[in-house]
C-alpha cells in the first residue's frame, strides 16, 4: 500500500508541475502576443525661454567680528547695536598701559639709529653695528603699529554694528566686541540645478523679490559661479551681489532669485505623458520603438502650460512619443498606433 501511496504522489506532483509550467508559459505568451492601442506624437524641439526661480537667505555683503590681539581693560566702545559706521571710524579704545610703553621705546630706538646713522656715514662705527640699531628700530616701530591698531580698534569698511559683547570697563578675555556687517551691499548663495550649469555665467543679471515689498524686484549679478556640483542634491552655487543702498533688504531676510536664461531650443512634451514610477521621483516615458513600448526615464525642466521641458540622452527629435495609453504599458510590449 505504502508503495502504490508514493507512486501516485509522485505522479500528481509531475502532473501538477507540468501544469504551472504550461500555465506560465501561456502567461508569458500572451504577454508577448499582448498589444496596446496607442496614440504617438513626434518629437520635436521648441524655443524655450528659460527661468529659473529659486529661494535663498540674504547675508551681509563682508562681516567682520571685531576682536583686537592684546589683552587688558576695555577703555571704551563708541558704538551700540545699530550704529551706522564709515571706514576709519573709531570703534574701540582698549586700554593704553602697554601702548605708552612702546611709544617710549621706539622713541629711544629712533634717536639711537638716528645717531648711528649719522656716525656710519662719517665710518666711525661699522656696518654691523649699523644694521643691529636699524633692526632694533624697525622691529619697534613694527611693534608700535601694531599696538596702535590694536588699541584704537576702527572699522574696516562702511556697515553697520549687528553685535555687542562687552561694556566699558570690562576684561576683555578675546571673544568678538563687536560684530561689523556690510548692509548696503547684500550676498546670497543660491543652488542651481546641474542641468542649467551651461546657461549660467558671471556677470548675469537677475533679479531678488521679498514678500515684505509685494513684488518690487531689487536687481542683483552673479559674482561667483562655483566650479563643483553637489553629488548629493545635483546642484551648484552660485554668488549673487544686491545692492542695497536704501537698505531696504536685511541680512537674514528669505528672499526669491528670478534667474532669466537665453532662449534654447529644448524638447517640450505634453505634461500628460510623463509617468511617476511609485515610491520614487523616478520620472519616465514610453517611445514608440519600431512597434514596440521603449520606457525611457528622464528629468524634468521647466513647464509651460499643458507642456513640460524634459531631458534624457535615449531621446531624440524624430522619436514618437507615446500621448495616449501610455498608463497601460510596460517596456517590450507591442503597440497598435491610431490616429
Amino acid at each position: 500500500m505504502n508503495s502504490v501511496f508514493k507512486i501516485v504522489a509522485v505522479c500528481s506532483a509531475v502532473v501538477i508541475m507540468a501544469g504551472c509550467g504550461s500555465k506560465q508559459q501561456d502567461a508569458q505568451q500572451g504577454e508577448a502576443e499582448r498589444v496596446e492601442i496607442v496614440k504617438v506624437a513626434p518629437i520635436v524641439k521648441q524655443k524655450v525661454s528659460r527661468e529659473i526661480e529659486l529661494s535663498t537667505t540674504l547675508e551681509g555683503y563682508e562681516t567682520v567680528k571685531i576682536a583686537p590681539s592684546v589683552t587688558g581693560n576695555i577703555e571704551h566702545i563708541y558704538v551700540e547695536v545699530g550704529s551706522v559706521v564709515n571706514e576709519g571710524d573709531l570703534l574701540v579704545r582698549m586700554n593704553q598701559n602697554q601702548l605708552n610703553t612702546t611709544k617710549l621705546a621706539f622713541a629711544n630706538s629712533r634717536a639711537e639709529f638716528e645717531r648711528i646713522k649719522v656716525l656710519r656715514e662719517t665710518g666711525t662705527v661699522s656696518q654691523q653695528t649699523f644694521d643691529q640699531t636699524e633692526l632694533v628700530y624697525k622691529q619697534t616701530k613694527e611693534n608700535l603699529d601694531f599696538l596702535e591698531a590694536n588699541t584704537f580698534v576702527k572699522a574696516p569698511f562702511r556697515g553697520v554694528i549687528s553685535a555687542k559683547n562687552y561694556e566699558d570697563g570690562e576684561l576683555y578675555n578675546g571673544s568678538p566686541i563687536l560684530e561689523l556687517t556690510q548692509t548696503h551691499m547684500l550676498k546670497a548663495l543660491i543652488a542651481i540645478p546641474e542641468l542649467y550649469i551651461p546657461y549660467v555665467q558671471k556677470g548675469m543679471d537677475l533679479k531678488v523679490v521679498s514678500d515684505v515689498y509685494g513684488k518690487r524686484a531689487f536687481p542683483a549679478t552673479i559674482e561667483i559661479v562655483y566650479p563643483t556640483i553637489d553629488p548629493n542634491t545635483h546642484t551648484f552655487q552660485v554668488k549673487i551681489r544686491i545692492p542695497n543702498s536704501d537698505n531696504q533688504l536685511r541680512p537674514g531676510m528669505y528672499v526669491r532669485t528670478t534667474l532669466e536664461l537665453d532662449k534654447v531650443d529644448g524638447i517640450m512634451v505634453p505634461y500628460q505623458a510623463i509617468l511617476k514610477l511609485t515610491g520614487s521621483n523616478e520620472r519616465y516615458v514610453f517611445i514608440n520603438d519600431s512597434g514596440v513600448a521603449k520606457r525611457v526615464s528622464v528629468t524634468l525642466g521647466k513647464r509651460f502650460d499643458d507642456l513640460i521641458e524634459i531631458f534624457s540622452d535615449e531621446i531624440q527629435v524624430g522619436d514618437e512619443l507615446v500621448t495616449v495609453g501610455q498608463a497601460k504599458l510596460i517596456n517590450g510590449v507591442k503597440l497598435k498606433v491610431v490616429e
